[in-house]
């Protein structure tokens, strides 16, 4: 595969991933959130199913099976219930940028848990992404509800620690599994674990007043987002060094806060901007000390 080829997969792949956060909000607006969840995952599992052999989930077993029920419930299920809920709380903006210190947060816990080298880009990332989230709540003017938006934003923070788990338990399983095997799987457990809370949830008149838009974007979350998501993104790291990869990241911040724009018609404010650099400059940051442990 050529150079060029590669980094559409994995600029395309950001993309998608980027658009969860401003595509969730118009699927909760529509769809109760444990049957948007069960629907999701089970489209991505569909998605990725192709691209494993069902039957290796077998070989998971010990530690391995722990790990991979563990991103199912907290990186699959916790995620998607968190994001899902937290976005009924805040504007699709404020959402979206807070969704962007997942780096940040992510290197934090793998320093609490691995014990990983935390260096002065690390912190400072860290204490950007934790600014940026504080000043878009304290001055951003998109949502009335004091209280909800603040509930909001703790919702997709929590969200943002499971995504972290996610990525943390993987790393667990990375030597001896494919990516998309993870992903696969975890989104068939992910689709157990949300099944009875969808049941719950479920209304026999619900889809009856869906319209095509609403249909459109509760597929795009479950296949686009999560399924074509992972498949660009996994075909794209396969074929560059990490280093390559992890710049490729700062993709997923820009395309979920101008998507939010373009999909939510959601009104500008410079506020934003000082809320999105201060976070963008943490995974730049990210990014560096990532290409700098490649380099030692």
């Amino acid at each position: 595969m050529s150079n060029t080829k590669a980094y559409l997969f994995l600029f395309f792949g950001m993309v998608c991933f980027g658009s969860a956060t401003p595509v969730s909000k118009l699927v909760v607006d529509q769809f109760p959130v444990f049957v948007a969840g069960a629907l999701r995952v089970a489209m991505a599992f569909l998605v990725l199913l192709p691209f494993v052999k069902f039957a290796k989930i077998k070989t998971f077993k010990g530690k391995d099976l722990w790990l991979l029920t563990g991103i199912g419930i907290i990186g699959v299920v916790g995620f998607t219930a968190f994001l899902l809920y937290g976005m009924k709380n805040v504007s699709g903006v404020t959402g979206s940028i807070i969704m962007s210190a997942t780096p940040a947060i992510t290197a934090a816990l793998s320093y609490v848990f691995f014990k990983d080298k935390f260096t002065w880009r690390k912190y400072t990332a860290l204490g950007l992404a934790i600014a940026g989230i504080l000043i878009m709540r304290i001055f951003d003017s998109g949502k009335g509800d004091e209280s909800g938006t603040w509930w909001g934003v703790l919702l997709v923070a929590l969200a943002i620690i499971c995504e972290a788990g996610y990525t943390l338990m993987g790393k667990g399983l990375s030597d001896d599994y494919k990516p998309v095997e993870i992903a696969c799987f975890s989104a068939f457990i992910g689709f157990i674990g949300f099944l009875p809370f969808g049941i719950w949830q479920y209304d026999p008149g619900l889809f009856s007043e869906v319209s095509g838009a609403d249909y459109t974007s509760l597929i795009w979350y479950g296949v686009g987002t999560m399924g074509l998501g992972s498949v660009l993104w996994y075909k794209g790291v396969k074929e560059v060094d990490g280093s390559t990869a992890a710049a490729f990241m700062g993709v997923m911040p820009v395309s979920a806060l101008v998507l939010s724009y373009w999909l939510l018609g959601e009104s500008f404010q410079w506020i934003h901007m000082l809320g999105f650099t201060m976070v963008f400059a943490g995974v730049v940051l990210i990014i560096r000390a990532h290409q700098k442990m490649e380099e030692e």
